[in-house]
């Protein structure tokens, strides 16, 4: 049954899943807040900025009015950086069509600065109960440059509401798109956030001049800071060897796509962070992340030295050969230890 859809954010992943909802027959609504871009988007078909080689289907509308694109909507598709979830909410509880209740969707990965909260906790706070169904964090390994090419994709609709995940899952998926459902939002929404510091590790492991032995480290000790900071907050671990943990960190670790990658690559050949957020032009979520994750995992005494290192770098300056090096020259330990206490 077609359903009315607001998709808020049209970025490059905001873009692509309105594709898919539009492909699979939804009456899709895009808001955005440039003028030239709606305008794109309506006349031309296009999002040139984002994802060029994209032609859109011509049933999907743009709006920089947020009122009209929300006019009686069945479901709400959150894909705006982290930073501005709380005000997006605040607006839209304002300008949603009365007697509504559509089901809240959020394809963002993060963690809010100073209250260190995941995207959901934000979204249930701000808009009231009265004035939606549930909340459903769509999240995986994807890419939005390779969804919008029909590459097979598979990522999680996780939500503690079992029938909500279930709708999310019947929109959206499809022959090349394919959605598996968990009821663990924590691990999910943690593992989608903090693969994103791995990521920046990874591509300043490639633009340092390391090879594979190097990536597979940091990227299977990271995966076990994921997993330990996570089930601290009381995430199910087998979560973290699923699409939203493995699977996404294997995904942003590994491919020029990740903006996160590119960002560390830079790092990694010499740039500064000022240089590199520059020349990346989009916003690189793994940098705000680490701030977050570093000062949650201090306050719950979770060891996580691969993100204490990538802060450092970020925030302090250090030199990152010097601590390429450094963190190799840590106390021996065990490598099963993590994982027996969860497993």
């Amino acid at each position: 049954m077609q359903q009315k859809i607001a998709v808020l954010g049209p970025g490059s992943w905001g873009t692509a899943l309105a594709q898919v909802l539009a492909e699979n027959g939804h009456d899709v609504r895009i808001w955005g807040h440039r003028a030239e871009q709606v305008a794109e988007i309506n006349t031309k078909h296009t999002n040139q900025r984002y994802l060029p080689e994209l032609k859109l289907a011509t049933a999907i509308r743009a709006f920089t009015e947020m009122a009209e694109a929300l006019a009686d909507v069945d479901a709400i598709l959150f894909v705006v950086p982290t930073k501005a979830i709380r005000s997006v909410a605040q607006e839209v509880v304002m300008k949603m069509t009365p007697n509504t209740k559509p089901v809240i969707i959020h394809a963002s990965k993060g963690l809010e600065q100073k209250t260190h909260k995941r995207i959901s906790e934000i979204l249930l706070e701000e808009i009231p109960v009265e004035q939606r169904k549930a909340v459903v964090v769509l999240s995986g390994p994807s890419h939005a440059e390779e969804v919008a090419n029909h590459d097979i994709t598979t990522v999680t609709a996780a939500s503690t509401n079992t029938e909500a995940a279930k709708y999310v899952q019947r929109l959206f998926m499809n022959d090349y798109f394919r959605i598996y459902t968990n009821p663990d939002v924590i691990g999910v929404e943690m593992g989608a956030a903090l693969k994103n510091i791995i990521a920046i590790g990874t591509g300043a492991i490639h633009g340092l001049g390391f090879g594979d032995n190097a990536k597979a480290a940091i990227m299977t000790r990271g995966l076990a800071e994921i997993s330990r900071l996570g089930v601290a907050m009381g995430a199910n671990p087998l979560t973290f060897i699923g699409l939203s943990g493995v699977g996404d960190l294997i995904v942003t670790g590994t491919s020029v796509h990740s903006r996160n990658w590119r960002a560390g690559n830079l790092l990694g050949q010499g740039q500064k962070l000022p240089e590199v957020l520059e020349n990346m032009g989009m916003v690189v979520e793994g940098v705000n992340t680490t701030q977050a994750a570093m000062e949650l995992a201090n306050s719950m005494g979770v060891e996580m030295p691969i993100t204490q290192t990538i802060y450092e770098v970020l925030y302090e300056g250090k030199d990152i050969k010097k601590a390429a090096k450094e963190i190799m020259l840590r106390d021996g330990k065990v490598e099963n230890e993590f994982s027996l206490t969860i497993f």
